[in-house]
């Protein structure tokens, strides 16, 4: 309302008459009963939809959506592409998109204008710009799309990636405690749950709880890289959070090793969570902006290796950067002098540090383009290679964990659908929500 006011002038109640109506006009359901909802009772498609009808407010005829379906699973981000298309056909907008998404600019956009370094690099209809590039970083953008129709052994780069983990001697070698992996299990959830409750400040209009997962039961076998899709609000971070201990699951058990970590507590808790690290999805919020680069990484050093001298610490910090492919000169830096992608190296480096069997990569690349994004996942299947990582790979980038995995779970409210092979679940999926993300997918056409 406050923003129809400002611009149109019109009275309170004029002003939440069309207020209402946009609501109608991008998709909110029973948008008069919901009109004095907060933000934290919609999803994320919802919310961006309302972000949608905000921008509308003053009738532009221009709007400018700045990555509008980044954060969102397939199948949303599918419908908030749609509702563009259609808003833009029945007000006559002229549409600015901003993205990194290369499929949903080859699907969607009537020009395209490719940037770097502030300037314009190439510009013209998308099928000339994607489909023949003229300019090299255009190639090595196009290059870096990940396949939807086969495996790959590695993302090509051109250019910056010439050397990788693969091709160096990893002088973390000497410190890893390397054992050969067998392809059992190294993680089993069995009937794995969790509620969390409908009560206090952020209810969502009733006090019945929230069941987030929903006896989910899943094995991950030493070696491998195993994948959990679904759309936002499927359960997929709260499972990894669960296996991680950070938060407790309601019912159900998780076995690591074949010891139940639930039961665990003080050593041996301590113990477990040097086997098992993270790397969080946003490189910009998951680094504390106040440490230099060498006490990020040395902390879990410090706190599961408490008798190693400083010296010894300082020269693994070395190996560690080495690892990701950063200068040892970096660990004298603040991450706010760092890119998004090297940044995300770093998280990479902190990880290793306790030398864990299963790393828990969630959303790891989501904020990065597709070149960056390349890079990243080619230092993780080259780590994964050298040091035997386990890995469970968490995305909304179905062509992303198409090339990362070895199988699939797919989640839908909380509860598995369906598990596979990766190549499988791409070549014929059994259960219908299965097809329907597939189908949902923006498919890239150069």
């Amino acid at each position: 309302i406050e923003t129809i006011q400002t611009h149109l002038q019109l009275d309170a109640n004029e002003a939440r008459k069309r207020a209402v109506a946009l609501l109608d006009d991008v998709g909110i359901i029973n948008a008069d009963a919901r009109f004095n909802d907060y933000p934290h009772q919609f999803s994320g498609g919802m919310r961006q939809r309302v972000v949608i009808a905000l921008a509308l407010c003053a009738d532009p005829d221009i709007l400018i959506a700045d990555e509008p379906t980044t954060a969102l699973d397939v199948s949303i981000q599918s419908q908030i592409l749609a509702l563009l298309q259609k808003l833009k056909a029945d007000r006559n907008l002229a549409v600015i998109l901003i993205t990194h998404d290369m499929a949903v600019i080859s699907e969607v956009a009537d020009r395209v204008v490719v940037l770097k370094d502030g300037r314009i690099v190439e510009m013209g209809a998308p099928a000339a710009v994607l489909g023949t590039p003229s300019q090299t970083y255009t190639k090595s953008l196009v290059s870096s799309v990940p396949p939807t129709d086969r495996r790959i052994d590695r993302f090509p780069i051109m250019g910056a990636e010439q050397n990788h983990a693969a091709d160096h001697n990893l002088k973390i070698l000497n410190r890893w405690q390397l054992q050969k992996n067998t392809g059992a299990s190294l993680v089993r959830v069995e009937a794995l749950s969790k509620s969390f409750s409908g009560e206090g400040f952020m209810r969502i209009g009733t006090n019945e709880p929230v069941h987030a997962v929903r006896n989910v039961s899943f094995e991950i076998r030493e070696g491998e890289s195993f994948g959990l899709v679904g759309e936002s609000g499927s359960g997929k971070s709260t499972i990894a959070k669960m296996i991680v201990r950070l938060i407790e699951p309601t019912s159900g058990a998780i076995f690591f090793e074949q010891d139940d970590i639930t039961t665990l507590d003080g050593p041996a808790l301590l113990a477990f969570r040097r086997k098992i690290q993270m790397v969080f999805q946003d490189p910009y919020s998951s680094l504390n902006g106040r440490m230099k680069i060498k006490n990020i990484i040395a902390e879990p050093i410090l706190h599961h290796n408490a008798r190693l001298e400083r010296a010894d610490i300082d020269h693994y910090v070395d190996d560690l950067l080495a690892a990701v492919d950063l200068p040892a000169s970096s660990k004298e830096r603040y991450p706010h002098e760092f890119s998004g992608g090297q940044r995300q190296r770093i998280s990479i480096a902190r990880a290793l540090a306790t030398q864990p069997k299963l790393l828990v990569c969630d959303e790891p690349t989501s904020a990065l383009d597709v070149s960056i994004q390349a890079q990243i996942l080619n230092l993780l299947k080259d780590l994964q290679e050298k040091l035997g990582l386990t890995i469970l790979f968490i995305s909304h980038d179905l062509p992303v964990v198409r090339q990362m995995c070895d199988r699939i779970a797919v989640l839908k409210d909380g509860a598995v659908c369906e598990i596979a092979a990766a190549e499988q679940l791409f070549a014929s999926p059994e259960h219908s929500y299965s097809q329907h993300l597939l189908n949902s997918m923006p498919k890239f056409q150069p």
